[in-house]
């Protein structure tokens, strides 16, 4: 990068929501992934209407990208499995909100 290169980017806040499609591109995972994990209580979409048969039209929150992405590397790359993923993500955030407080 020279002097005159910048960087550029967009601020992307927690509040931002993403379809199941850009949701599923980026995290290289498919629909019926998708619907698993909120089956299992590992994703919400975020109008609350978590019935399979809606999934095209859900919309989850930009953050939901880093839980996937931390749900297939517990799955994928450690063996963990989908129940023992959802406890791992489910401590993660508990442990976040104490960091917090």
């Amino acid at each position: 990068m020279t002097e005159h290169d910048t960087l550029r980017g967009q601020l992307i806040e927690d509040e931002t929501l993403i379809t199941v499609d850009e949701l599923c591109r980026h995290c290289t995972v498919r629909v019926e992934e998708v619907i698993i994990y909120v089956q299992e209580g590992i994703l919400d979409p975020s109008d609350d209407v978590a019935v399979p048969e809606k999934a095209d039209s859900w919309q989850f929150h930009i953050s939901s990208v880093r839980r996937v992405h931390t749900a297939v590397h517990l799955q994928r790359d450690l063996g963990v499995n989908l129940a023992g993923a959802a406890l791992a993500l489910e401590l993660l955030d508990r442990i976040a909100e104490l960091e917090k407080a």
